[in-house]
């Protein structure tokens, strides 16, 4: 049984998906990645660099930057190294990851390095160090991404809608 409150949400947010968008690039910010603010500076050769800016909505209840947004960085590190070695539009997933946070970030930037560590078959796995501002690490990240058999995105041209929750 449903509570007033989950049923207030769902009314209030209709669009759930599937959504539609278009990548400018294959090495390039996805929605999610866009609304994190993610900047890539490299990604070539198994290896990349991306920034990420600490604004107010990243933040958790004590002022913190939200290890979550850590998480889509470092993630997003990793596949932005792989995609470095892969064909355009090969399909592929995160699979498994694991974090150790070293150092909260309480403000600045926070820059991620991640490289492929190792590609067997369909099997990739990569590394991710954040640091912040001033250089100390902040974050250790590992993870392991799978390439579907059918390797093929088969919808990678769509127009992206906007679409805003009623009353808003």
């Amino acid at each position: 049984m449903k509570d007033k409150i989950a049923d207030g949400v769902e009314k209030a947010y209709p669009f759930t998906g599937p959504h539609q968008f278009a990548m400018g690039d294959w090495i390039s910010c996805a929605p999610f990645e866009r609304l994190l603010q993610i900047a890539i500076l490299r990604a070539a050769d198994g290896k990349a660099t991306l920034k990420m800016p600490f604004t107010l909505e990243l933040a958790q209840g004590a002022g913190l930057m939200h290890g979550g947004a850590l998480i889509g960085l470092a993630d997003t590190a990793v596949v932005m190294a792989i995609k470095s070695m892969l064909p355009p539009q090969t399909h592929f997933a995160t699979i498994n990851m694991e974090a150790k946070f070293l150092h909260p970030v309480k403000k600045g930037f926070v820059t991620a390095e991640a490289e492929v560590l190792e590609h067997e078959g369909r099997s990739l796995r990569g590394r991710a160090t954040l640091y912040d501002d001033e250089g100390r690490s902040v974050m250790d990240f590992s993870s392991t991404f799978k390439v579907a058999r059918d390797t093929t995105i088969r919808s990678v041209s769509f127009k992206e809608t906007k679409q805003t929750p009623p009353g808003s």
